[in-house]
């Protein structure tokens, strides 16, 4: 009688035990599942395009990439664009640089006293609000997060699709993921000029459903989606320059509480081996 008596409240504890243990794993599922979505809802909604995007094959931890991106950034896009979230020095301890290198290549902007940029400085432009408004009819965005804001297969979808339009007379080029855009196609003489290709008439329209290279430029074309592909990982790295550093970190802490996990289980076992 004593024994039923004891095993009585132990078999209860148990099963409150295991419906808590339940009850804990259904709502860490819940919650895996829910940043799954919203992860997969991110994704979709950055892309903000009507058109198929093209995913680049980029890797943030691959630094002669981010140099050669870096370099193309520099020579053809921060003209009108800044990066002013960025430092240079920081883009040289992370890109395997000499501050030095960085000075002599990768900077050709003066401050407002008219001396070279420092290379301390954060990767701005002289270019004015009222000017980059008057040329463009709106000033050219700060590239710094883009890849946060609209993803990396929209920035190298969007370099890749440059078309000739006569109608557009500022500046002669529409483009297929961002119809309308004021950018110009500035590497033009690296890809060349692109036609549309167009489909049948539908509903008083005529859709466009491909492009062709009639006009090639300097690049053959895969050395041309090489050149967007680093410009796009660069952006991507501006976009968050700590990333390889966390990933790196995340894995240790991981694996600590993996380990903590097996220490727990082990004293779990110990503690409750005499327990009826």
């Amino acid at each position: 009688m004593i024994r039923s008596e004891h095993s009585q409240p132990v078999a209860h504890a148990q099963v409150a035990n295991s419906s808590s243990m339940a009850k804990l794993a259904l709502t860490g599922s819940a919650i895996v599942l829910s940043l799954a979505m919203l992860l997969i809802a991110g994704n979709s909604s950055a892309a903000g395009s009507a058109v198929a995007l093209e995913s680049p094959r980029i890797d943030q931890g691959n630094q002669r990439s981010l140099q050669r991106g870096a370099q193309a950034f520099v020579n053809n896009c921060m003209g009108c664009h800044t990066a002013n979230y960025q430092r240079y020095s920081r883009l040289a301890q992370d890109l395997g640089l000499s501050e030095e290198d960085v000075a002599a290549n990768l900077i050709f902007t003066t401050d407002e006293a008219g001396e070279p940029t420092k290379v301390g400085a954060l990767m701005a432009n002289n270019m004015t609000t009222e000017y980059g408004k008057q040329s463009f009819g709106v000033m050219p965005p700060n590239l710094a997060l883009t890849a946060r804001s609209r993803g990396v297969d929209w920035i190298y979808s969007f370099l890749r699709a440059y078309y000739v339009d006569p109608t557009r007379t500022g500046t002669g080029v529409n483009n297929l993921v961002y119809p309308g855009t004021a950018m110009p196609h500035i590497l033009w003489e690296q890809q060349g000029w692109q036609t549309p290709i167009l489909g049948e008439e539908e509903n008083g329209a005529v859709p466009i459903t491909g492009l062709e290279l009639t006009s090639p430029g300097t690049m053959t074309p895969e050395e041309y989606d090489d050149l967007v592909a680093d410009i796009t990982n660069f952006l991507a790295y501006m976009a968050d320059p700590i990333k390889q550093t966390r990933h790196r970190i995340g894995i240790i802490v991981m694996l600590f509480l993996f380990g903590l996990l097996a220490i727990a289980y082990i004293l779990k076992k110990e503690y409750w081996k005499d327990v009826v």
